[in-house]
């Protein structure tokens, strides 16, 4: 279930206080009016100087009944007087305020949010993954329950956040889990893994999903409740150590790559779903692509799902393909234009 958000509370927080306060005021208002005939002001006054217990003389001495109300008020009114203080020292001096007026602004930018990313869990893989993707330029929307988690996550303005339970409907319709494009689960539980996988599934069934798995027998069940893929932390960081150890130089070589130590460099996905009507089946060797932007081509994934490795120039791209284009960011803005078919670019082709 999801938890009740720091703006609503708030907002609940004041309403009641607000209402208390109008209520005591009321009451006691009604009573000197009734009970001693004074007029309305005089009536307010009395009522807010009698639960301020600020000592002050009556407006015209008290009947013994008017004395009486006036205790009965006194007891009734302290303890509210002073729930109402509380609250609004809360909110003003301890950053309530701030907090949920940021919450409040941070619901307004995810309602508007599409094909954006949700990552469940902001440990430290939840916390890697949002490094990446806003290294990337991706939009993203963090999903956490931890109140101490939460704590830090407000420490970056920039950062989006829905505090709940990640296998709560409800919580993943606040995250705009139907317009978004993929969502990581990273908890450290593969069970409420589990749960995340199968809830997002069943609401957004063309999502990818990537999850985070520590048993290894979890791999194969998360992959059937909908997971896309399956993420082993501990079997990639064993990897990784025995690879420095066999092929030191390649691990480091391809980390500087994808890891993005540098921008000289990138390792870019391509999609040909937008491929130009001048390039449609056109091979490599006819598209030009190495000559023309200077980035190369290390490998394919056709339509059907199969990986090509250094491709032969003798192979037709296709819109169902998928490109993995290694170079600069100039180089690769080029090799997508020529791909794309800008006016300027093909002509040069043709």
């Amino acid at each position: 279930m999801q938890k009740r958000s720091l703006y609503h509370e708030t907002l609940r927080a004041l309403i009641v206080a607000g209402g208390l306060l109008f209520m005591t005021i009321t009451i006691g208002s009604v009573g000197f009016i009734l009970f001693e005939g004074y007029r309305l002001l005089d009536a307010v006054y009395m009522t807010v100087i009698t639960m301020a217990t600020v000592g002050f003389g009556e407006v015209v001495p008290l009947s013994d009944v008017g004395k009486l109300f006036t205790i009965f008020l006194i007891i009734f009114s302290l303890g509210i007087f002073g729930y109402v203080i509380t609250q609004v020292t809360r909110i003003v001096f301890e950053g309530v305020l701030h907090q949920s007026y940021k919450e409040y602004q941070v619901r307004k930018k995810i309602v508007k949010l599409e094909d954006h990313v949700i990552v469940c869990g902001y440990g430290r893989n939840g916390y890697q993954a949002c490094v990446e993707l806003e290294g990337h330029g991706e939009k993203f929307v963090i999903v956490e329950k931890r109140d101490h988690v939460v704590t830090r996550i407000l420490e970056s303005p920039e950062l989006l956040y829905v505090q709940g339970d990640a296998s709560s409907e409800e919580v993943l319709e606040v995250a705009q889990i139907r317009k978004a494009k993929a969502l990581i689960t990273a908890l450290p539980n593969d069970a409420d893994n589990m749960f995340v996988v199968l809830t997002a599934r069943e609401m957004n069934p063309n999502i990818t999903i990537i999850s985070r798995a520590s048993d290894f027998r979890s791999d194969v069940k998360l992959r059937r409740a909908g997971a896309t893929n399956v993420i082993m932390p501990d079997r990639i960081g064993g990897q990784r150590m025995a690879k420095l150890v066999t092929q030191p130089d390649v691990v480091e070589f391809v980390e500087y790559i994808l890891l993005q130590r540098t921008r000289d460099v990138q390792l870019l996905e391509v999609s040909c779903s937008r491929l130009a009507v001048v390039n449609y089946k056109k091979t490599i060797r006819e598209l030009k692509l190495r000559e023309l932007s200077g980035a190369n081509l290390v490998g394919i994934k056709t339509g059907e799902g199969a990986y090509l490795f250094n491709p032969s120039p003798d192979i037709e791209i296709t819109p169902a393909d998928k490109l993995f284009v290694l170079g600069s960011p100039a180089q690769l803005y080029k090799f997508k234009e020529i791909l794309h078919g800008s006016s300027e670019v093909s002509s040069k082709i043709n």
